[in-house]
């Protein structure tokens, strides 16, 4: 624990926020600095991830493979968009085009299961957690992270509060401002998804304990607001949950 409070530190929270607006416009720019702070995330948690098979669901383009790959962990990534996979230029050996919600993949064969920031661009997420939980083996560690749509970054691209009048709104407003639709297109690739949800969810496994919920870019000493109902939906921003497979 001595471990994880040091690297949920107030620097690293705002070393993080200060990537976010870079998401569209610079991809790597943001998506380099969040791989690693998630390997690290994922190596801490799992007590280390060399020669340990970690799948990840929604990898994008393979900044995430460089990282874990990195750390001497066995890498798999299931992403349902081709044009995503290749985004990039990065070749990911094992890379799996594939749907979270019925991942092509055996039982129990991963140590790890993680998702960052996925659930909340598909229509049934705990379907997905489901799957998650399936496809590690027993004793293995589930990882799933999503941004908490009452939260500030809950819109993604469309704004911090259009999405509070509405999703809907949200989307028609950036449509006539920017003369397209945004990338995540509400009630299609991105849903109203809460904090309670996610932790009625987690409590409610058959085989799977919930051991941690917290919000991912918050410093450790801010971790409390989880606890903390209807506020938890504004302040969190993203939530993490940790399961450990019976």
């Amino acid at each position: 624990m001595d471990t994880f409070r040091r690297f949920s530190s107030l620097g690293r929270s705002l070393r993080l926020l200060a990537s976010f607006r870079f998401e569209q416009t610079d991809p790597a720019r943001f998506y380099g600095p969040l791989a690693a702070d998630t390997a690290q995330l994922i190596e801490i948690l799992a007590g280390g991830v060399r020669d340990k098979t970690v799948v990840d669901i929604g990898g994008g383009p393979g900044y995430f493979h460089r990282e874990f790959s990195a750390r001497g962990a066995h890498y798999v990534t299931v992403e349902p968009d081709a044009g995503e996979m290749s985004a990039a230029g990065i070749e990911v050996p094992a890379s799996v085009r594939g749907d979270g919600m019925a991942l092509p993949l055996r039982d129990g064969c991963a140590d790890v299961v993680y998702s960052s920031n996925v659930a909340e661009h598909v229509p049934r997420p705990w379907d997905m957690g489901r799957e998650m939980i399936r496809v590690a083996r027993p004793g293995g560690l589930v990882v799933l992270s999503y941004t908490v749509w009452l939260g500030p970054f809950g819109g993604h691209e469309t704004g911090l509060w259009p999405h509070y009048v509405g999703g809907a709104f949200a989307r028609d407003r950036y449509t006539r401002r920017h003369g397209h639709p945004p990338k995540n297109v509400f009630g299609t690739s991105l849903f109203d998804v809460s904090c309670a949800e996610g932790l009625r969810w987690g409590r409610a496994q058959p085989d799977a304990d919930l051991l941690l919920a917290f919000p991912r870019y918050h410093p450790w000493w801010a971790w409390w607001l989880v606890r903390v109902p209807l506020l938890r939906e504004f302040a969190v921003s993203n939530l993490v949950l940790v399961l450990r497979r019976h």
